[in-house]
């Protein structure tokens, strides 16, 4: 196979391995946000994509999917607890999140999370031309930039943090803190969300290795010589042309109002869409909802909350306690509330596809996503794109990293339930002009700072960084 001048490294591949009745195997896009944000570039530069194929002791040779050549890691089944769902997603997850939830600490997990980093480090340095780049992406690949650069000093190396980076307080408790840090300055560019998450990392930085950090370049000494590592924010976005164009379908807009008629044509249709994860603010945001029926101030014959829960990580205890109060509160909340012809909380724990979500989108007109922290958050982003009628009330958690950039969303603190309780009014009643006002400025954001806008200012960054070496 010939080297490639661009690879991506992450954890998974950008396509799920499908076997049909007759055990024929074929490959299908994987949903989320990074396939949707890295797949079109990735297609244009003729790139290589190092990742883990989904599935238990699947050894797979190289292949090419969706014209992106697929470089498959495989993982035992001991590896993908101990480094998948234990050390990323039961230590950093945790962690990097606030401590939302108990980070676990366990020096077996992080033995794998080092085993499984360094043999995607070493396919991925394997695969690359001489003088390349190489774009590391998220937590579950911390150490991979410091172990490539061991391996390739020639290559230019690119880290994208998708997820919060937590603030040193928090950051210092875990054991291998130092080591993470080091992984990570093995980047020449190391990007973040937020601008608070790139200044988190620098103060852990200067606290922790003491190393030179002028403005936002670190000085990473090596064993020959320093090489700077630019930290900076780079916050994502969406492909937006898929949600417009089936917002504008025919199609999708009579099942919008499908999905209104099989609710009984409410008045006002509020909307969450998550992975069923604790960072999410589903609680909160059904408190406030129960809160504000019991009170009166919204009327079940007049409002439905659609809540949809995407299965996620259900192997980790966290997310099955988390799972049974959610479905424990939606039961109760109904069976107070509920009439013959209305339900308070229409509650689906699944995925749906891309034209079953825009359908959704362009039913709400109220949008919540009330997470307690998240690197981003895309759905917001989706369901703007979506809204061409200027219609629809965005209601958004400060602590998501869309907050910086969505100033005209109805801002909130979903742990203040009562604050919360008014911004979901607020939205409610929201005048059309206002309405309007809010979504266009929105809209105009979104368009225009989209997902290929984001890879371009990162791959320019990485650019430059390849023209310093030179």
């Amino acid at each position: 196979m010939t080297a490639a001048d661009f690879v991506v490294v992450a954890n998974r591949l950008p396509v799920d391995r499908v076997l049909d009745a007759d055990g024929q195997e074929s490959w299908r896009t994987s949903p989320g946000g990074l396939v949707a944000a890295l797949e079109p570039m990735m297609q244009a530069a003729g790139g290589a994509w190092v990742g883990w194929a989904g599935q238990p002791d699947l050894e797979l040779d190289p292949f090419t999917a969706n014209d992106i050549r697929l470089i498959p890691i495989a993982l035992s089944e001991q590896e993908i607890a101990e480094y998948y769902e234990g050390f990323a997603n039961d230590t950093i997850w945790p962690l990097y999140h606030d401590v939302i939830a108990p980070p676990q600490y366990h020096r077996e997990w992080w033995e794998a999370y080092v085993t499984v980093n360094r043999r995607f480090a070493e396919a991925a340095a394997a695969a690359v031309a001489e003088n390349g780049t190489v774009w590391v992406h998220d937590y579950q690949l911390q150490l991979v930039p410091e172990m490539v650069r061991a391996l390739r000093p020639d290559v230019t190396i690119g880290y994208f943090h998708h997820i919060p980076f937590p603030a040193h307080g928090l950051y210092a408790q875990m054991p291998w803190r130092d080591q993470v840090l080091r992984g990570l300055l093995g980047a020449d560019v190391i990007g973040f969300q937020r601008a608070q998450d790139a200044n988190y990392f620098l103060a852990a930085v200067r606290r922790r290795l003491k190393y030179d950090v002028k403005s936002s370049v670190v000085e990473v000494p090596g064993e020959s010589s320093t090489h700077p590592a630019l930290v900076k924010a780079f916050p994502i976005s969406i492909d937006t042309a898929p949600y417009r164009e089936l917002a504008a379908s025919p199609r999708i807009q009579a099942r919008a109002a499908e999905i209104r008629e099989s609710l009984g044509n409410p008045k006002h249709i509020l909307l969450g869409v998550d992975r069923l994860d604790y960072t999410k603010g589903i609680r909160h945001r059904i408190k406030a909802y129960s809160e504000l029926l019991r009170q009166g101030r919204l009327h079940v014959e007049d409002v439905t909350l659609i809540q949809v829960a995407s299965p996620s990580r259900e192997r980790v205890d966290a997310y099955v306690t988390l799972r049974d109060e959610i479905e424990l509160s939606v039961a109760r909340i109904n069976g107070d509330t509920d009439t013959m012809g209305h339900s308070a909380i229409r509650y689906l724990h699944q995925g749906f596809p891309r034209d079953e979500m825009v359908a959704l989108y362009l039913a709400a007109d109220v949008m919540l996503v009330t997470a307690l922290r998240d690197g981003m958050n895309l759905v917001a982003k989706e369901y703007i794109a979506t809204r061409a009628d200027n219609r629809g009330a965005l209601v958004l958690s400060e602590f998501t990293g869309a907050a910086d950039e969505l100033r005209q969303a109805i801002l909130v603190n979903p742990h203040d339930i009562e604050g919360l309780k008014d911004a979901i009014m607020t939205a409610v009643e929201m005048p059309a002009g206002e309405q309007g006002k809010r979504m266009r400025a929105l809209r105009k954001r979104v368009l225009e700072n989209d997902v290929s806008a984001w890879s371009s200012s990162f791959l320019q960054a990485l650019a430059d960084a390849r023209a310093s070496r030179a």
